[in-house]
């Protein structure tokens, strides 16, 4: 049976030998599910895009970011064009207007409604019907991949959102960019946004503020942020 390598933090692996948890089994039912993951959406990406059957598509994927996707494809097709674009999935994300990226953005002092999604056409495939451009495809990708790294079982608009801000050569990721949303610290955010909301529900209830979430969580990032600034 073939050999991968598992780097752990110190602190992490002492954990590990100490509990005698069965790290390759662990290492297999994890790794089967991801590349499950990333094979269903990789696969689902070189077909038509389809509104009406997107959730059987990405099964993996939000009800909220199923609309996202939907959104995307409406404008794409009425722009008469070929592919989704990132900028299709970044106005997709604002038309749905209550998902937590959304909320990320505002945290991050980045106000959605300044944002028009790029309307920059990006090539794909020479076939009829509409897919998802490459690049377009490269983020949904990636955002199955943040969706993994931080170890949750969905993939949500926060996810897409790192993606966007990630994938180079995207027309949406140049926007983002462009306003300050840096990938690492997108990623960093969005894990203390789920911390924060997870936190919240679990001592206020099923239905927390996810803003007040955020800003929570964010405020000791950003004040060290601030803290570093100053001495610079």
């Amino acid at each position: 049976m073939p050999k991968i390598n598992v780097y752990l933090p110190d602190d992490l692996a002492e954990a590990v030998r100490e509990t005698g948890v069965p790290v390759s089994a662990v290492c297999q039912r994890a790794l089967d599910q991801a590349v499950r993951r990333i094979t269903a959406i990789r696969q689902a990406v070189l077909t038509d895009v389809d509104a009406a059957a997107l959730a059987e598509q990405f099964p993996s994927l939000t009800g909220r970011l199923v609309t996202v996707l939907t959104l995307a494809a409406e404008r794409a097709q009425a722009a008469g064009a070929s592919t989704v674009t990132t900028g299709d999935l970044l106005h997709g994300m604002l038309a749905e207007g209550s998902n937590l990226a959304l909320q990320l953005l505002t945290a991050m002092d980045i106000s959605p409604a300044t944002l028009t999604a790029p309307s920059t056409r990006e090539p794909g495939a020479d076939v009829d019907g509409l897919r998802f451009s490459p690049k377009a495809a490269a983020a949904l990708e990636l955002a199955a991949g943040e969706a993994l790294g931080l170890g949750n079982n969905y993939v949500g608009c926060e996810h897409l959102l790192i993606a966007l801000a990630a994938e180079p050569d995207g027309a949406a990721g140049e926007l983002l960019r462009s306003r300050g949303l840096d990938p690492k610290a997108t990623r960093r955010a969005v894990a203390a946004a789920l911390t924060g909301y997870a936190h919240l529900r679990a001592n206020t209830g099923p239905a927390p503020d996810l803003l007040t979430a955020v800003r929570q969580e964010l405020a000791p990032l950003i004040e060290r942020i601030e803290r570093l600034e100053r001495q610079a």
